[in-house]
């Protein structure tokens, strides 16, 4: 088994970095570490006949320690965080791996036993701009780190983010490679090819460049707007505006509308062509929230965006983005908090997405989806337990002319421990 770095020296690595560091009392003082336990077990039972793969199901261990260190006194303050990754496989094989729970053998496909990365950034900050080195996991717009399994996606860059102007926040800076949720390897980026094929993106070209630029101007207290750019260079060019408002009649209601468009074209190696549009509208009354979005797909193809990362999508969702070449799709959502009933720490939300007008290409007939999910979670509020988060994630995924159905079901359990 290989691994990018001595799995079992990783999260002592990351505890002896802060001692390490230069010596300032603000740096130490604002510092802060914590350690989460993430138990994840996965089962994705393929209902099509003549799937490749019956089911895929596999259990496993995963340890994120995280370091944030504060900064040094003086006109440039200088820091440090750290990220250390550590998976562990509890049960796979007999043909059951594939869940992305765990690194794979390039070779057999099975799981490897165990896996993981250490991760470090550098950052200096002049008054109220802040420019991060080395390994970043941002959450933007253009582009936005994985989460969704064991262990997080990652990138290696550059990011600078400035808040000199109140209400104005500034975004810009370059990605050079990725490590994807079940890897312990940085890689070159690609574009998401979407299900079967039915995305229509089509690239020969990987890119170890990714520009991004943004800016987010908050008017009021209700109302934010936000333009943000991506360029995967030789992949694709992409333009994202977003207006968000937020109506609130008292302090148990509330009226969130939010319009999202985004425009993306070929670099000069794809057939990217996709304009993007949704809408959302999310009505929230005391522990009750409700909420309707529509998202529309037009070009000849699908929403272009970095394979393995978050699309900035209003119908991305657990297993499907709906952002095939040409589909509309809508969704209906119900979230309830169980504090209303004196359980506080218990959460149910159910949502149902269609999808519909799949352009498939070759004279077949349009492609349709739907997705119905469930999550029920629940952390424990005191006692020896306190702090445990237990959630189930319940996925039916039904397709039309392409791609294959499926039932999804996750049982995460995760424990944060803070060590200063």
């Amino acid at each position: 088994m290989k691994h990018s770095l001595p799995v079992t020296h990783l999260l002592l690595a990351g505890c002896a970095l802060a001692p390490a560091l230069p010596a300032s009392a603000a740096l130490l003082d604002d510092s802060k570490a914590s350690l989460e336990l993430r138990n994840f077990y996965m089962n994705r039972d393929f209902r099509q006949a003549g799937a490749p793969q019956a089911k895929a199901e596999e259990w496993a261990q995963g340890l994120l320690l995280r370091y944030e260190s504060g900064f040094t006194e003086g006109d440039i303050g200088v820091g440090i965080d750290a990220l250390g990754l550590l998976g562990i496989k509890l049960d796979s094989g007999g043909g059951r791996s594939g869940t992305q729970l765990l690194k794979q053998d390039r070779e057999s496909r099975e799981a490897q036993d165990e896996y993981g990365e250490l991760g470090l950034t550098a950052k200096f900050k002049v008054s109220r701009t802040v420019l991060k080195l080395g390994a970043l996991q941002p959450r933007l717009p253009s582009v936005s780190y994985n989460d969704a399994r064991l262990l997080p996606q990652s990138f290696r860059g550059g990011h600078l983010n400035s808040q000199e102007i109140d209400g104005l926040t500034l975004d810009a800076g370059r990605l050079s490679q990725v490590n994807q949720r079940n890897s312990s390897d940085f890689e070159d980026m690609s574009a998401s090819s979407g299900s079967a094929g039915a995305t229509g993106i089509k690239s020969s070209k990987t890119s170890d460049a990714f520009n991004f630029a943004g800016l987010t101007y908050r008017w009021n207290d209700q109302l934010s707007g936000a333009w943000h750019y991506g360029e995967l260079e030789d992949i694709y060019r992409q333009h994202i505006l977003s207006l968000t408002h937020t109506l609130r009649f008292d302090d148990q209601r509330s009226l969130r509308s939010e319009v999202r468009a985004a425009r993306a074209r070929d670099d000069g190696s794809s057939n990217v062509d996709n304009d993007a549009y949704g809408a959302m509208l999310t009505y929230r009354q005391a522990a009750h929230s409700v909420a309707f979005a529509y998202q529309r797909m037009a070009g000849d193809t699908g929403y272009a965006y970095i394979a393995g990362s978050d699309p900035f999508l209003f119908n991305y969702v657990q297993f499907g983005d709906f952002a095939n070449r040409d589909e509309r799709s809508w969704q209906a959502r119900y979230d309830y908090d169980f504090s209303a009933l004196g359980i506080p720490g218990l959460t149910f939300m159910s949502r149902y997405i269609s999808g519909s007008d799949i352009e498939l290409g070759g004279g077949r007939p349009s492609g349709e989806e739907w997705e119905r999910d469930t999550d029920i979670a629940y952390v424990f509020q005191s006692g020896p337990l306190r702090n445990l988060g237990v959630k189930w994630r319940n996925a039916t995924i039904r397709t039309r002319h392409f791609a294959n159905d499926l039932d999804d079901n996750r049982l995460i359990l995760s424990y944060t421990l803070p060590l200063w």
